[in-house]
């Protein structure tokens, strides 16, 4: 059983993936960590995310263990990810860990941009999140001033209309929906609502298939 979630940032899948997989009894992967990892580490190492031999270099030596690092949720390694994401040597290098981690027993759930069109093709349940530009910078804004960090909404909202350019005209792996999933558009849902029509999408289609 494998769940593939796909959509911009701030639309809400992470926290709906997490509940979906403690919901289905099933292993959860925030693939979004991977490449905010190699970003990371890319800055730490002085080097510029956007240089494909350093962010390759840095994806090929990941440790799975840094995953928990902290510093993968700041704003700093969400736009270095977007960067390093965009470089083909670096998707390679990490395809075949996010496809070994989905064929664990008893299934998985992966959220991401590329886990229906790219990592799993095949899955049987595909979601594609979303939500209106605004109420997604809005999230993310909350979010930095729940954590304490001075954040401006006008330059939140241009970060994340900058790395949706990036996320989507990129040449390898754009963000866009898989021709098979369901759209969920979380624009006026709160979590509760947005994990209740998931849990009847993910139905449907099993029963269905």
């Amino acid at each position: 059983m494998i769940i593939a979630i796909d959509g911009p940032a701030a639309a809400g899948k992470g926290t709906l993936a997490k509940r979906l997989a403690a919901h289905f009894g099933l292993n959860y992967l925030d693939t979004g960590s991977l490449y905010r990892a190699v970003g990371v580490a890319v800055l730490r190492s002085g080097g510029d995310p956007a240089d494909p031999p350093a962010a390759e270099a840095a994806a090929r030596a990941l440790d799975p263990a840094g995953l928990a690092d902290p510093a993968l949720r700041g704003e700093e390694a969400g736009g270095a990810a977007s960067k390093v994401a965009a470089i083909p040597g670096v998707r390679a290098a990490l395809l075949d860990f996010q496809r070994a981690y989905a064929a664990r027993a008893p299934g998985a759930v992966l959220d991401g941009r590329d886990i229906g069109t790219v990592v799993c093709p095949d899955a049987p349940v595909k979601l594609f999140v979303t939500a209106s530009l605004e109420r997604r910078a809005e999230r993310r804004l909350k979010e930095l001033l729940d954590k304490g960090l001075s954040a401006i909404g006008e330059r939140v909202l241009q970060e994340m209309k900058d790395r949706d350019a990036r996320d989507s005209a990129r040449s390898v792996a754009p963000l866009v929906p898989a021709a098979d999933a369901v759209l969920l558009d979380t624009s006026e849902m709160d979590a509760d609502a947005a994990f209740a029509a998931a849990v009847r999408i993910i139905s449907q289609r099993r029963f269905a298939g």
